[in-house]
């Protein structure tokens, strides 16, 4: 049985579009899984100063992999795609991060769906609001319209 996952795609280093559009494709070859839709690109300031623009979006995706096994192929990509884990909010080629995963809720070491940033990160709601209808609620019961409303489109811009 398949399970319709989100997946956040970032990146600031090496034509950070570019990044993107690989991982995308990248996503699509993950055994077990196909890529459903995929956001408009945006950019934005990085969370921390000093460092480059971001470009995010936001990927669906179907999969019969469990929660850990997909976060091990999402992070085989990013490695593929030179990632080097230097520092936790350090510049990178590649961030991929399971936002949601199906009507779960995980509380793990190694993953929290839905995570645990998201409700704070317009480059994550905005383009997840593209993919989703419009009285999507998350797996906690927070509903998307309501996130979005406490979060405003600000500093972001659509590619």
């Amino acid at each position: 049985m398949n399970t319709r996952a989100f997946i956040g795609l970032g990146s600031n280093l090496d034509e950070p579009a570019e990044q993107l559009r690989s991982a995308l494709q990248a996503l699509d070859l993950i055994a077990d899984t196909r890529l459903a839709a995929a956001s408009a690109l945006y950019t934005s300031d990085s969370l921390l100063p000093g460092q480059p623009r971001y470009t995010n979006a936001v990927a669906a995706i179907d999969t019969a992999l469990a929660p850990l096994e997909l976060l091990d192929a999402l992070q085989a990509i990013e490695n593929d795609q030179g990632r080097v884990r230097q520092e936790r909010w350090g510049p990178r080629t590649l961030d991929l991060d399971v936002l949601l995963f199906g009507d779960q809720v995980i509380d793990v070491p190694r993953l929290q769906v839905p995570h645990y940033h998201m409700h704070a990160r317009p480059f994550v709601l905005y383009p997840l609001a593209e993919l989703v209808p419009a009285e999507f609620r998350l797996a906690d019961g927070r509903a998307l319209a309501q996130l979005l409303e406490d979060c405003p489109f600000v500093g972001l811009e659509r590619l």
